[in-house]
């Protein structure tokens, strides 16, 4: 089967361990062009030691590039306030966007969740690194219960927090959120993301708490043992750290979310673990391989079916 060539915008972690994926794992995609800002970046080194093509000018350059007319598939592992100008020229070029900023642009893709529900737009969003976390966890709870209310904390190592996400965390907050109802069902989100600054670093760990009705505990732990299990599928660091937690609120004790109102039914908490597959990092960044194997998987399911006419399953 003939590839269709990626280029990847950002030579950062994300971009960097992206390109790696790519190259090692997938039989849909290759590498065509790395663009950055910066000739002296590590990623930008590597691709040219590795034979990819290269440019420091950004998009722009990449435009100029031989290979610009064969890429089928375009990565943007900025930042969400350039994305926007990004897509534009991508997609005004007939090329697929694959958002790994929290710009949102595009609908919101959760692999597990709605991976083929948007296989034919132009751009598509993969949430934060949270998001992909936590949020098919929401989903599996809202499977067999109503979630009145979601809440997640993802704790990532500070060392594997790049520039992008530092610039990135009112957007990564807001996304998620946002994700965590619109993808998620949940018809309440909030996010809450930690920079974790202790040594040695730690993996990332990911707190998801529901508040639901309609499905007793057995019901919500086995929706959520499932999605663990095809989750893990395309991120084998992924994992459930224990049992899932429940405690009942009924009328004579019911709880108060602000923003919410009272609440009565089961409150489930569910403690998350991703080791990450040190392609370029180390496997303490859980965040950044589960957002580019989550990239990954969904450009490869939107390839198939735009570029190659394949019938996607």
């Amino acid at each position: 089967m003939s590839k269709i060539k990626a280029a990847i915008i950002g030579s950062g972690n994300i971009g960097t361990d992206l390109m790696i994926k790519i190259m090692r794992n997938s039989d849909v995609l290759e590498m065509g062009a790395m663009v950055g800002i910066d000739p002296e970046s590590d990623g930008l080194k590597r691709a040219s030691r590795l034979g990819v093509a290269t440019t420091h000018e950004g998009i722009d350059g990449l435009a100029r590039l031989d290979v610009w007319p064969e890429i089928g598939v375009v990565f943007d592992a900025t930042s969400a306030s350039v994305h926007q100008r990004h897509s534009s020229v991508v997609t005004g070029a007939g090329k697929v966007m694959i958002d790994l900023t929290p710009a949102a642009i595009g609908p919101y893709v959760i692999p597990v969740v709605n991976g083929d529900a948007h296989l034919d737009s132009s751009n598509v969003n993969m949430v934060t690194c949270g998001g992909q976390a936590t949020i098919p966890i929401v989903a599996a709870v809202s499977s067999v219960a109503r979630v009145h209310y979601a809440e997640i904390v993802a704790s990532i190592s500070s060392r594997s927090a790049g520039p992008g996400t530092r610039a990135n965390i009112d957007e990564f907050t807001e996304t998620t959120s946002k994700g965590i109802e619109q993808v998620g069902g949940a018809d309440k989100g909030k996010a809450i993301i930690i920079l974790n600054p202790a040594e040695p670093p730690m993996l990332m760990r990911d707190t998801v708490f529901t508040l639901s009705s309609g499905a007793d505990e057995a019901e919500i732990e086995a929706a959520v043992k499932a999605m663990v299990e095809r989750v893990a599928a395309y991120v084998p660091g992924y994992r459930m750290k224990q049992d899932v937690q429940f405690e009942r609120f009924g009328s004579n004790n019911p709880v108060r979310i602000t923003g919410v109102g009272e609440f009565e039914g089961i409150k489930s908490t569910v403690f998350l673990e991703v080791e990450g597959a040190a392609h370029y990092l180390p496997a303490y960044a859980g965040n950044l391989d589960i957002m580019t194997s989550a990239g990954l998987a969904t450009a490869e399911k939107i390839a198939r079916r735009k570029f190659l006419q394949e019938t996607v399953r």
